[in-house]
């Protein structure tokens, strides 16, 4: 490939630089300089000026440019320049006058590449493509200052991109991965970067919006008022039929949208993953960000169900997606989004287990079918009669089926002995919730500013375990090792000799959040902020375990022999009533804005006959503080310090099974910890080099923090939840990202690290563990008009743990690759290779795997058709396994995971 580049990419090139100056010498920033081909008309080079008025051009040498320096407001000045063919480099001021008569006469000489307008970054598409991009996210990848990350998430200049629109309307609830993933890149005629985003135009620079970000996209013409997308059907074949089918379907206009995504496939293809699903939060609201609070009711639906399909044997998936939005008049917009799911995912995997100073291992084997059936409906509402007063309604409506069913084999080797066990694992779920938002703004004059929110949550779930195990549960070489919570279970065999265990659960939620906002503005520069409100939760938590007998009754299992109770019956409240006072003020480059909380705190729950209930009073204080050097430079600080809270899962008391070797027990007395949370980041980006640099040092201390005290015998352990009042946790964490175009190059550098210092209980006995963790990734990419396109890079990780017994790390080396290129009148070729290389520093343990992952394609598309067909594979050099490793305080484990065999497809893709 690399012989196949043409000679035009070592053509000589020179560098045309310089100032931009206005009338009176004062140099101007964000001044436009393009530099286009006289003869052929095209755009050769452009360049944004920094705070200096600097500019910088690259030139190919034996060329006649024609140059055009702009800035609003000024004359633009047209000047011609003649490159030889042994010219050496330029140095060329301009100078702009004032045009009182621009509006007169406007010629559009050539399309800016970028348009810097305050806040908003406007990108010209085609001057930074090359026509093998597909979708959203391959264009976005070669815009300056905006990256792609491995999950499909956008990132403009560091900061996460939370809203995407199209046309001003809200793309599925603004999320990015859908919307990288799916719009057709041939539909794009701009981007445009909105930063200090925020959706309420009464909240604009009332509060922090510096890291929210949006980003809105323009259609080109014949794109609105008319249907777009395509649809894609496929069949291959990799030790078993394969097929795929897909829809994109796209229709926009000034009164709304409608879009539709539907993917069914068995390729191993997930469209839409449960890390998605989180992230699908609506935007940018926050219910008391700042508040100092953090309570937080846990989705035990997803519990159970592995993000990880990168590690699963096979991968069925049907998926159906469909948005609209719709103005009904100029002061109403309605939206929604429908989406339905189903995920059938089969994982096989084998582990080994070392237990730490207990003098044997388990080896375990295990095949485990999960399905995910997930309906999903919002419907939004805003309304805005004037400009003064703007009221929001939301409705959120989840209804899932879950199941997970895994055969497994335990061998337990001590001391030459050999125990084995037959383990069936069974676990279903059937979560439903409503979520219902209701915002309320009002300008009362251009001083006095209300903002109001309401939320009500309602989720009901009724988790089933079972587990059918060939040995009893819980029993250990020496019985009087084991705890009274355990060996006081009288577990009896059912069928066939096999203990037959089931554990029913249900949790009832209800939880409203409730705040007022009230701005004062003290001037253009600084208001103040008053903010009351409360948080008020109602939890009903109820369990039972029972086992199946040889004669098929069942047998309740409501209390150990010594009297401990095994069921649950909880009644769990937490209320939280605060008042907020936050000041804003800027003052030169200096935007501060500290703030402090008050809050009333109190838990009550009511269980075994008996109630308990804890108060507490707290003043939370936080500040956050930008610096703004320049336009695309700031440094930001923040501290916030806040009281965690958990909910009735840790207060039940009652035992539980979390698995066939492991029962979980709450702790009703159990309080909150306290959260001190320091970071600094650091934000520049320039387009006078297309230079980016962000970093960050974050550090996070925690007092009192609810640890999990384990008590281990064999392999049966008994937890509950503690808080560990003699340690702190402490983690400190930093993250560095540079990356710099080169003509059509690009490097990119970063390097992630986090240090962690945490204390658990071991048996009793508090055990101190030190985790480091180490990332650093390199690459070079090229972004050519005609020649081939690629990109090298190498990826290092390094994972260190120490516990004082056991002081392991482990090493992922990880050379990378990706190519594209264009031959012939309509084909295009790529491929994408990894190399994994995974090792560790204990000699003794032989670990040393390495394997290869490559894919590759080929598509035809005849210029100007809307057909393309295409071949791909997947996993060509047929990969069996791949492995994992993790160390905690008791266990050291390596597990290979079966993956996906090699997959070839044939696709026929329709362009509407």
């Amino acid at each position: 490939m690399l012989l196949a580049l043409p000679l035009t990419l070592f053509a000589q090139s020179i560098t045309l630089r310089g100032v931009v100056k206005d009338s009176i010498g004062s140099p101007l920033e964000l001044a436009n300089i393009i530099a286009t081909n006289k003869a052929e008309g095209t755009l050769e080079s452009y360049g944004i000026t920094d705070a200096s008025g600097r500019y910088r051009l690259d030139l190919t040498t034996g060329i006649t440019y024609d140059i055009k320096v702009s800035y609003l407001g000024l004359q633009s000045v047209n000047e011609e320049i003649n490159v030889a063919q042994d010219a050496q480099d330029i140095t060329k001021d301009f100078t702009l006058k004032e045009d009182p008569n621009q509006l007169d006469n406007v010629e559009l000489v050539y399309e800016m590449p970028v348009t810097i307008k305050g806040d908003t970054i406007v990108y010209n598409t085609d001057s930074f493509t090359n026509g093998n991009e597909k979708k959203l996210g391959d264009v976005l990848k070669k815009l300056p200052g905006i990256e792609v990350n491995d999950d499909g998430q956008i990132e403009v200049e560091g900061k996460v991109v939370s809203k995407v629109m199209i046309e001003g309307k809200d793309f599925f609830d603004g999320d990015s991965k859908l919307a990288t993933k799916n719009i057709p890149a041939d539909a794009l005629k701009k981007v445009e970067v909105l930063k200090n985003y925020n959706e309420v135009s009464q909240m604009r620079g009332l509060g922090n919006d510096q890291d929210n970000v949006a980003i809105n996209i323009r259609l080109k013409e014949g794109k609105t008022n008319f249907w777009f997308g395509d649809l894609t059907a496929g069949a291959g074949d990799g030790e078993k039929f394969r097929y795929l089918g897909k829809a994109k379907l796209f229709y926009y206009s000034p009164k709304g949208s409608i879009n539709i995504i539907t993917d069914f496939n068995n390729t191993g293809e997930v469209p839409f993953t449960f890390r998605d699903y989180f992230n699908f939060t609506g935007g940018f609201r926050n219910f008391n960000q700042r508040g100092g609070t953090s309570f937080n009711v846990s989705d035990g639906g997803l519990g159970f169900l592995t993000t990880q399909n990168n590690r699963a044997n096979e991968i069925e998936t049907g998926f159906a997606a469909a948005n609209f939005t719709y103005t009904i008049n100029p002061k109403w917009d309605i939206s929604g989004l429908a989406l339905l799911s189903d995920n059938k995912t089969n994982f096989v995997n084998n582990s080994l287990n070392t237990f730490i100073n207990q003098g044997f291992t388990q080896g375990f084997n295990e095949s485990t079918d999960q399905r995910n059936q997930l309906g999903m409906a919002k419907l939004s509402s805003v309304y805005k009669p004037n400009a003064n007063l703007q009221f929001d309604y939301d409705v959120l409506v989840k209804k899932s089926k879950q199941t997970e069913f895994s055969d497994g084999t335990s061998i337990v080797t001590r001391d030459g002995a050999v125990q084995e066990d037959v383990v069936d694992q069974d676990k279903e779920n059937e979560p439903f919730s409503i979520n219902q938002n209701v915002n309320l703004y009002y300008t009362l004059d251009e001083n006095n500013i209300f903002s109001g929110t309401i939320q009500h949550l309602y989720q009901d779930e009724d988790p089933f375990y079972n587990a059918t195990l060939s040995q009893e549960p819980f029993t250990a070489p020496d019985p009087a090792d084991m705890t009274n919570e355990i060996s006081a279970i009288d577990f009896m065999p059912g069928a066939n000799g096999l203990f037959d265990i089931n554990q029913n659960k249900n949790i009832k939620t209800n939880k409203l959040d409730a705040k007022l906002d009230y701005y004062y503005i003290l001037n253009k520069k600084s208001n103040i902020n008053i903010t009351a409100g409360t948080t008020l939760s109602r939890q009903d938590f109820n369990s039972n375990l029972f086992q199946i007998l040889e004669t098929g009754t069942v047998d309740d299992l409501t209390e150990t022999l010594d009297g401990t109770i095994i069921g649950n019956d909880v009644a769990f409240n937490f209320s939280d009533v605060f008042v907020g006072l936050h000041y804003k003020l800027k003052t030169g480059i200096f935007t501060i804005t500290p703030g402090l909380t008050l809050h009333n705190y109190t838990t009550k729950s009511e269980q075994l006959g008996t109630t308990t209930e804890d108060s507490d009073v707290r003043l939370l204080p936080d500040l956050f503080t930008v610096l703004d050097f320049s336009q695309g430079k700031s440094l930001r600080v923040n501290y916030q310090m806040t009281a965690q809270y958990t909910d009735v899962n840790n207060f039940a008391e009652g035992l539980l099974f979390n698995n066939y070797n492991s029962l979980y027990r709450g702790n009703r007395e159990i309080e909150n910890a306290i959260y001190h949370n320091a970071s600094i980041n650091y934000f520049s980006f320039s387009m006078f080099n297309f230079t980016s640099l962000f970093g960050g040092v974050n550090y996070s201390r925690r007092v009192d923090p609810i640890k999990t005290s384990g008590s281990f015998v064999g392999i049966n352990q008994v937890a509950s939840p503690v808080n560990n009042t003699n340690f702190a946790d402490e983690t400190l964490s930093a993250n560095a990202r540079f990356s710099k175009r080169f003509k059509k190059w690009k490097l990119n550098v970063s390097a992630n690290g986090s240090y962690s210092d945490l204390n658990n209980i071991i048996n009793g006995e508090d055990r101190n563990t030190k985790n480091l963790t180490q990332n650093y990734r390199a690459s070079a990419e090229t972004n050519f008009k005609e020649a081939p396109n690629f990109e090298i890079g190498y990826n290092f990780t390094s994972t260190n743990s120490d516990n004082g017994v056991t002081d392991r790390t482990f090493f992922t080396n990880r050379p990378f690759a990706n190519a594209e290129w264009n031959f012939g009148k309509g084909f295009t070729l790529g491929a994408d290779w990894s190399l994994y290389n995974y090792d560790d520093n204990d000699d003794s343990t032989e670990i040393d795997n390495m394997y290869s992952f490559l894919e590759a394609n080929l598509y035809y598309q005849k210029p100007d058709s809307q057909w393309e067909f295409r071949i791909q594979a997947t996993n060509l050099l047929n990969v069996d396994t791949i492995s994992s490793n993790n160390v905690n305080d008791f266990t050291i484990s390596n597990t290979e995971y079966f993956v996906q065999p090699r997959i070839a497809m044939f696709t026929v893709k329709y362009n509407l």
